[in-house]
């Protein structure tokens, strides 16, 4: 029952990428996504507390942004996630900034940039233009205004900085 359920899911959603999602929660995501028309437009499964701005503009890497509750995505000026990007709750990624001297308008800037093996934690926030290397970890909380080249690092705080030098990721 399962596979032909995820058949099913898979024809309706072409980029899902199928993990440890139950039946019910594939099916609350489908109807609240497709029949309510939360995130209708959005061609993967998306949280309905989640908002996603310009998905067209979004290169999702393997996993689903926004599938966790809470997320705002607003890929305006782009967004490019790299495979195995984890999103937690409630994290801000903003490729779109106001002109502080004429609030109407917008700054364009080059798209966000997140590493594959990268790990967003809860409340974190990405500012525009920001890139981050592969296996960059964001702690909870933190706000990344500035880009880190370097991979392998923990990075935390208001404005973010590096925490912590990180062993290389371990592939599955």
């Amino acid at each position: 029952m399962k596979k032909l359920f995820l058949s099913i899911f898979k024809l309706i959603y072409p980029q899902f990428t199928p993990r440890n999602h139950s039946i019910k929660k594939l099916f609350l995501l489908f109807f609240l996504q497709k029949i309510i028309g939360i995130n209708r437009k959005v061609p993967w499964p998306v949280h309905f507390t989640s908002t996603i701005k310009a998905h067209e503009k979004i290169e999702k890497g393997t996993l689903e942004p926004g599938a966790a509750p809470g997320n705002y995505i607003d890929g305006r000026n782009g967004i490019i996630l790299g495979e195995n990007v984890w999103i937690g709750p409630n994290v801000s990624i903003i490729s779109m900034n106001h002109d502080l001297n004429n609030y109407e308008k917008y700054i364009e800037t080059v798209p966000i940039e997140i590493g594959k093996n990268s790990l967003l934690l809860n409340r974190c926030t990405i500012l525009p233009g920001v890139k981050l290397a592969d296996h960059t970890v964001v702690a909870a909380g933190a706000v990344v205004s500035k880009s880190f080249s370097e991979g392998n690092i923990l990075i935390g705080g208001i404005p973010a900085k590096v925490i912590k030098i990180l062993a290389p990721y371990i592939e599955q």
